[in-house]
């Protein structure tokens, strides 16, 4: 149980505060959008805002990104091991995947809170009551090709590694810190930008959390933090209960592409519901690859715990209670447990979602009646860069959405971004502003959802024209592998990369790929559809 012993509140003070913390990290993050300089941010909302505890506990986060639930309390706890001397106006940051990080593009930046009641605002603060912390994905950190998720066998290759760092110490910047950050990536401006916004979503967090100490205490903060915490855990383990005890065993792949060939890694789990508890172990998953597909533990606990967040209901308040329940295991050095220097660039935005699939298919055999068919399965992760025709470099990533899962009340939706991707796409307008891009092709790709009783969602088609010699990366999965189907429904059809020449040939790329384009060749993405619901009557 949580630390904090359960004493029953007031129930309407704590759906306030329940509001009142996840609030301040919604605020948080319109800040944060609004005050950033790229794309990826600004248009995509690749990024998340929470509040956490003194000790580390996730009090309250934005309905941002899945796939940042439960990896940046890592983020925080790797912070809050490597710092015992906070003072107001510090503020960390680290990516290192290996010390609490995703991917490298991922960069966290945690900030304490010292609060002062408004009768004691001159007495001196000694430790934090809260933290703050953000986690934007930076269009580029440098590595070996533009937007930071390249083909790569090592971390080494994939950009920048930033342990847990001091970016300011009592409100004055280490300028040596940031010098250094920006003279390891391609877009230095931007990257300024960027990590200006995520400082400026701290300030407002901070001043939220010190209006609300002056209004009402210290005291009721702090106490309706921990029962916060509690009333989630218990929530959550009553959930649990009444699924159907018992083991139920699940296998799903990843692609792994070497020489043009493409070979099936597997990742299975075995979840186990015993009362007010489920755990899922990975101890028969394949050993780490030559590959960047590995992921690292923290990317694999924020797969599970957010299958079980979906699984019991919006009314469970998402903090560090709703997770106590939860166990995952998964050997040292496996795919789903990296150990370094494996490459993890991909395993956060590709693996993170097989993942999840395989999770959601053990759980199926238990809940039947609850769970979708497989979604597109994929982010379909491209990233291109080059230099614009005054020379300055420029670097572009975005996600694609595809098909989700058909399930036992209805179809699935078509062109939504799925499971652990919760961002929107780049609209056109922004895409052509920024880059010397133009986008001669974007639709819903008709019939590639799974039959069924139920139709799994279709994919989209999106195609991009090349205006400057561009180096582009393609990270995608179930191109050979489709998503499946579920209580009789039919699998999806799997997605699609094409390269169009200037004379009109076609010519089909494999699910992870890196070339050099010229100008007049275009790029298309067929993102795979959602598998089917229940076998067709027709």
């Amino acid at each position: 149980m949580c630390d904090a012993q359960y004493n029953p509140p007031d129930p309407i003070t704590l759906e306030l505060y329940r509001h009142r913390f996840s609030g301040i990290a919604e605020e948080m993050g319109i800040t944060l959008q609004r005050t950033s300089y790229s794309p990826n941010i600004k248009e995509r909302l690749d990024f998340s805002c929470a509040l956490f505890d003194a000790s580390g506990r996730l009090v309250a986060q934005a309905a941002h990104i899945p796939a940042h639930l439960g990896a940046m309390p890592d983020s925080v706890a790797a912070a809050l091991a490597a710092f015992d001397d906070w003072q107001p106006g510090d503020v960390a940051l680290l990516n290192d995947p290996y010390a609490g990080g995703s991917h490298l593009p991922d960069i966290t930046m945690i900030s304490p809170v010292f609060l002062a009641e408004a009768q004691s605002a001159e007495q001196e603060a000694h430790s934090p009551h809260f933290f703050v912390a953000s986690r934007a994905h930076h269009a580029d950190v440098g590595g070996m090709s533009p937007g930071s998720l390249p083909l790569s066998t090592e971390l080494y290759q994939e950009g920048i590694i930033i342990p847990p760092l001091k970016l300011y110490e009592a409100g004055e910047l280490v300028k040596a810190a940031l010098q250094l950050i920006l003279r390891n990536v391609r877009t230095p401006d931007e990257r300024r930008g960027d990590l200006a916004a995520q400082r400026a979503a701290h300030a407002v967090g901070e001043r939220r959390l010190q209006e609300l100490a002056a209004r009402h205490g210290i005291d009721e903060l702090l106490a309706n933090a921990a029962r916060l915490l509690a009333y989630s855990e218990r929530l959550t383990r009553a959930a649990i209960r009444a699924w159907r005890r018992g083991r139920y065993t699940f296998e799903d792949a990843i692609e792994f592409v070497e020489d043009g060939q493409t070979t099936p890694v597997a990742i299975r789990v075995t979840a186990t519901i015993d009362g007010e508890m489920v755990t899922f172990d990975f101890n028969d998953t394949s050993a780490s690859i030559h590959s960047s597909l590995n992921a690292v533990l923290s990317v694999t606990k924020s797969a599970c715990y957010y299958v079980v967040r979906c699984l019991v209901g919006t009314d469970v308040p998402v903090n560090s209670g709703c997770f106590a329940p939860v166990r995952v295991l998964a050997p040292a050095g496996c795919l789903v447990n990296a150990r370094p220097p494996a490459a993890v660039a991909g395993g956060n935005v590709e693996t993170s979602q097989r993942i999840t699939d395989a999770a959601l298919g053990a759980l199926a055999q238990a809940l039947p009646d609850r769970i979708a068919a497989a979604g597109q399965g994929t982010m379909n992760n491209c990233t291109m860069g080059g230099e614009n025709a005054d020379g300055s470099p420029w670097a572009y990533y975005e996600t694609l959405g595809g098909g989700m899962g058909a399930h036992p009340l209805g179809d699935g939706l078509s062109g939504a971004h799925v499971h652990m991707s919760n961002t929107l796409n780049t609209p056109l307008e922004a895409l052509e502003l920024a880059y010397p891009l133009r986008l001669t092709r974007y639709h819903l790709r008709r019939g590639s959802g799974g039959a069924g009783q139920h139709r799994g969602g279709d994919g989209i088609v999106r195609e991009y024209e090349i205006l400057r010699p561009t180096t582009v990366t393609i990270l995608s999965e179930r191109r050979a592998i489709p998503p499946w189907g579920l209580a009789g429904g039919l699998p999806a059809a799997p997605g699609r990369n094409l390269l169009i020449h200037a004379d009109g040939s076609e010519e089909e790329l494999p699910s992870k790929v890196t070339r050099r384009l010229r100008p007049g060749q275009r790029l298309r993405i067929e993102t795979p559809g959602g598998g089917g619901w229940g076998a067709s009557s027709s």
